[in-house]
């Protein structure tokens, strides 16, 4: 790739605020803690969650830098940024979240492979670029397209990173065509970030945003969009039944839009606090553009139950579907209660197509501790001031 510079070390990574928990150095992996999360409803850039597979690409020379298009169409095409940015621009707030958000949770049950995330591998931010939509007409493919002439049915994002993840190679994952040229997907080939240009942590230059699906879609430091006719086996989810010893790639599909899910942010898993009122708040998001029909707040471990108030602009009641609302954007909810006594507190959402977070984490266990979607659970020791 004209323009890069592959980085020799670790050494040469960008500097990431302090606050961030980091969960491994090399490859870089922090998020933020949980209170920060609720703190915005764009989440700043600096408290974004860094969800790397190698070491930071530098591109040092952005007027070489091009994307290819090619693989199954009549024409490959090399889209230099300045041809990226001659293409209409869209803002379009949307939420990622990484599979392995609540990942820790999961490896209680049992252990499970891949980076130990809390509740905090996720982030709503307004990303500004291209859809992709267009950039496929380019070459030929028409919107609402489900196949090219030459057989293409999915779009691989491949990146410009070198990871261990990929034996040396680049990371790389797909999505439907069908999706891709749907331009009211809002698929993104996305250069700014909140406003400003991506920072070399979130892609710069160039990334690709799916709202509404796992983050690993949203593939960093594009280099290649190829159409293919198979699409990448990559991240998936199996039952709690299937071992790294019975486990067959083939038999499941690639995960897509991630189930609803919804985790307190205002209290840690284990808190301290004397009887009396407290705020209960944190957020909640459904995949796929679903919105949040209710979030349910229980303060004696799940048999009672009372709603919390949802929004996603202060001062203003979110309304799940209206078109006031962001589609692909988390929701923040928030509700007060009163605590007499030591207590788990349990918080389920429930999206517009009726999809509820399972109670147990158990039961949805599998070996990569993908989508913990379990109620989420936090414990309260009650005392008093001379404690």
């Amino acid at each position: 790739m004209p323009g890069l510079t592959a980085p020799s070390s670790y050494s040469q990574e960008p500097p990431r605020h302090p606050i961030l928990q980091i969960n491994s150095k090399e490859p870089f992996n922090a998020e933020p803690p949980r209170s920060a999360l609720i703190s915005s409803y764009v989440t700043p850039v600096d408290f974004f969650y860094k969800r790397n597979h190698g070491p930071i690409p530098i591109v040092d020379d952005i007027e070489s830098y091009y994307v290819s298009i090619c693989g199954l169409i009549e024409n490959s095409k090399d889209l230099f940024m300045r041809d990226i940015r001659m293409l209409p621009k869209y803002n379009i707030t949307a939420t990622l979240q990484c599979a392995g958000n609540r990942r820790t949770a999961m490896s209680n049950v049992r252990t499970v492979k891949g980076v130990g995330w809390d509740v905090s591998a996720i982030g709503n931010a307004v990303w500004s670029g291209a859809k992709l939509a267009d950039v496929l007409e380019l070459v030929g493919i028409p919107n609402l397209t489900s196949v090219t002439r030459s057989g293409g049915k999915h779009v691989e994002f491949v990146s410009i990173d070198k990871c261990k993840e990929e034996n040396g190679g680049p990371y790389k994952a797909s999505i439907p065509l069908s999706q891709a040229t749907n331009p009211e997907a809002d698929v993104l080939l996305a250069y700014e970030m909140n406003g400003e240009p991506l920072n070399r942590d979130h892609g710069y230059p160039l990334r690709v945003v799916v709202p509404g699906v796992i983050g690993a879609r949203s593939v960093k430091w594009l280099d290649t969009i190829n159409i293919l006719a198979e699409e990448c086996q990559d991240y998936k989810m199996f039952p709690p039944s299937v071992n790294w010893d019975n486990i067959n790639w083939k038999s499941r599909r690639p995960l897509m839009d991630f189930p609803v899910q919804c985790v307190i942010c205002s209290l840690e898993d284990v808190n301290v606090m004397k009887p009396g009122k407290a705020k209960v708040s944190g957020y909640a998001v459904s995949g796929g553009g679903r919105g949040i029909e209710r979030v349910d707040i229980s303060v004696d471990g799940g048999k009672n139950w009372v709603e919390a108030s949802r929004c996603q602009k202060t001062g203003f009641p979110y309304i799940a579907d209206h078109m006031s609302s962001d589609k692909w954007a988390w929701v923040f909810f928030e509700v007060i209660i009163d605590i007499p006594h030591s207590t788990q507190i349990v918080a389920k959402a429930v999206d517009t197509a009726a999809n509820v977070q399972p109670e147990s984490v158990e039961t949805i266990w599998n070996l990569r501790g993908v989508l913990n979607t379990s109620w989420h659970r936090v414990q309260v020791r009650v005392g008093h001031s001379n404690m």
